[in-house]
């Protein structure tokens, strides 16, 4: 497949997501991983920075997320609470796509005659590609896309004081030139000056929203923060971490959802206890 004529399916994607992280050393952030993969695999940023038909997310991103939920289904990468991917010993044992893609495969025959054994309905036993994490997010990006901007700036200075900022102000207004707030960041025994923007956009944000946001903070804060609901292109993360400019932060959607997650604000999560009885309890009366 010529990766730069053609979107990458999740299967695609499978063994190179594998490589990658095992190149990486191990373990990565999403964003490491994805920006590796993209890399090893000569992406053109058309294909990267394709926005999927909901226009919450990259379908690379989408993509990729279904094929981590699969090689996590077989055992080949695990993640931990705080979003780390790393490869398993199981997942190093692979030498080949082949034999990647025939493991999926096999999996997924196996669930699909489980449930079959279990009289499941045929429309719920096909087995389909799902992330566990991409429908919550799609609802909760709809929420935060259909808020006022004025209340969304007020969510983004909650999200940051549950952060462990000590002071955030709401200062957008006409004339600010983008930002739309300032804050302190308390870390240790020293302090950050930061200058945000937040938006609630549903495209992608490209290196000239940077670059503007840059030269409004001009000297007015130690760094800067972009938030919104949409995504960054590749070109605005690498501006964003231009050499020899003042370094910005992003948080684009998918991470908003995951900070409102870990900080349960308007997102709960709920757990299925599992019951199971002892019998050397019974045993004593």
């Amino acid at each position: 497949m010529n990766a730069n004529l053609q979107m990458p399916t999740a299967d695609d994607l499978l063994w190179p997501t594998l490589k990658a992280l095992d190149n990486i050393g191990g373990s990565a952030s999403i964003q490491e991983l994805l920006s590796r993969m993209s890399s090893e695999m000569k992406l053109s940023d058309d294909i990267i920075n394709k926005l999927n038909r909901k226009g919450n997310q990259t379908t690379f991103y989408t993509n990729s997320a279904l094929a981590r939920s699969e090689l996590k289904r077989i055992g080949a990468i695990d993640n931990t609470e705080k979003g780390v991917w790393v490869i398993t010993n199981t997942g190093r044992k692979f030498q080949s796509e082949d034999q990647v893609r025939d493991q999926v495969r096999e999996f997924r025959a196996n669930q699909w005659e489980a449930k079959k054994a279990k009289g499941a309905e045929s429309s719920d036993s096909k087995p389909v590609d799902v992330d566990d994490d991409q429908d919550w997010k799609d609802a909760l990006l709809d929420t935060l896309k259909n808020m006022a901007p004025d209340a969304f700036e007020r969510l983004c200075r909650r999200i940051l004081l549950e952060s462990d900022f000590t002071r955030v102000d709401v200062t957008g207004r006409p004339g600010d030139q983008g930002i739309d707030g300032a804050g302190v960041l308390r870390f240790n025994l020293i302090s950050f000056h930061v200058r945000f923007q937040c938006k609630r956009y549903s495209e992608s944000v490209g290196a000239p929203h940077i670059r503007d946001f840059r030269g409004a903070l001009n000297g007015r804060a130690d760094k800067g923060l972009f938030m919104t609901t949409g995504t960054f292109t590749t070109e605005a993360r690498k501006e964003a971490e231009r050499a020899g400019a003042l370094a910005i932060d992003l948080i684009d959607g998918a991470e908003l959802c995951d900070l409102l997650k870990k900080l349960k604000l308007g997102v709960s999560t709920k757990m299925v206890p599992e019951i199971s009885i002892n019998p050397e309890f019974f045993e004593t009366f």
